[in-house]
């Protein structure tokens, strides 16, 4: 026979107290209840010593909430998701909360079936990495009343909750200092998608450039697709150094494009810096494990993530409140990769 589950009336009677005590106590509620700081350490000690386990069921049958968020990601083998998602998790735990989750691997039909399932799982509100056409999904969710908070990609003509690098800024950074390390020919490889932080990306590159008199050149830029990106890569860095005047340096827009580039110049026998400056978008070990440590737009993972799951709480306490938004500087860690063109060549 199963041993017999410890109850709120087994912890009260060890106690000496009552199970409205117990129960105030093990639900946080002690301080708006009165209890003593005594009383409510032993309490927590027995209902530690007896193994106690809360029936979450019946707390959310109390209560309508279950304590769980679902978190949707882009692309859980990109280091940047898989590091975002260990935040919010810890997070949301500090909160009371646990994290549910889903890879929609930059797919909306995907997207919309993490949705449903975990509706119907009734979590509590949402923490979303949009894919490429999933605005009718938001909008969906704000016409059904479910809180959420968009992560890293956000839709500028949707009025939501938002927490975002600042992607125009951080690639105008990237652009401008390859300018400023006397690159003249700059190319960028970025993803073939009208989401507003790769349009954001794009615009900053270009600006770049633009402000500091360097001509921008249509071929210099080459947009590949997510779903064939190694055939993308590999054609964008053929035609971009098979051109007249070819590119002396690339900007990679993603992580995944960087290391799919990276390991195709490495396939041609190109040297970085010498023959090619590189920055990239995303951080990783492997930017770090290259034979030329690479140069690349560091985003706040911590801040992003802990400010979502903040912005998310005040969501789900106050839902009629105003979206909180705010964009967040990147930071740009100068390596090897993009050294200035003159000490490369001395």
């Amino acid at each position: 026979m199963s041993a017999k589950k410890t109850s709120l009336k087994d912890i009260a009677q060890r106690a000496g107290v009552s199970m409205a005590l117990v129960s105030y106590v093990l639900n946080g509620k002690e301080k708006e209840s009165r209890v003593g700081q005594e009383i409510a350490a032993k309490i927590r000690q027995i209902a530690k010593e007896l193994n106690y386990q809360p029936n979450h069921l019946a707390k959310s049958l109390r209560s309508g909430k279950t304590h769980t968020i679902g978190l949707i990601i882009a692309d859980i083998s990109n280091p940047f998701f898989a590091n975002i998602a260990r935040v919010v998790e810890d997070e949301a735990k500090r909160n009371g909360y646990t994290v549910i989750i889903g890879s929609s691997d930059e797919n909306a039909e995907k997207s919309r079936d993490l949705l449903d399932v975990l509706i119907n799982r009734q979590v509590d509100g949402f923490i979303i990495v949009s894919s490429e056409d999933s605005a009718e999904q938001v909008r969906d969710l704000q016409a059904k009343n479910i809180p959420f908070v968009l992560l890293d990609r956000y839709f500028p003509d949707i009025q939501t909750d938002f927490v975002s690098t600042d992607h125009y800024k951080a690639a105008y950074t990237a652009g401008e200092h390859l300018v400023k390390s006397e690159y003249k020919r700059i190319g960028m490889i970025a993803y073939d998608s009208q989401l507003f932080h790769m349009q954001e990306r794009i615009r900053g590159y270009k600006e770049a450039l633009a402000d500091n008199n360097v001509s921008f050149q249509p071929q210099w830029l080459k947009q590949v697709r997510i779903s064939a990106i190694e055939q993308g890569v590999k054609a964008a860095i053929n035609e971009m150094l098979a051109a007249k005047e070819p590119i002396d340096s690339i900007v990679f827009a993603t992580y995944s494009l960087a290391v799919t580039g990276l390991k195709y110049i490495n396939e041609l026998d190109l040297n970085v810096p010498a023959d090619l400056g590189i920055v990239s978008f995303g951080q990783a070990e492997a930017f770090d494990l290259y034979y030329c440590p690479i140069t690349y737009v560091k985003q706040p993972i911590g801040l992003l993530g802990k400010t979502a799951v903040e912005f998310l709480m005040k969501k789900l306490k106050h839902p009629q409140a105003e979206p909180s938004q705010i964009l967040m500087e990147a930071e740009l860690i100068i390596r090897a990769s993009s050294k200035t063109k003159q000490l490369v060549h001395t």
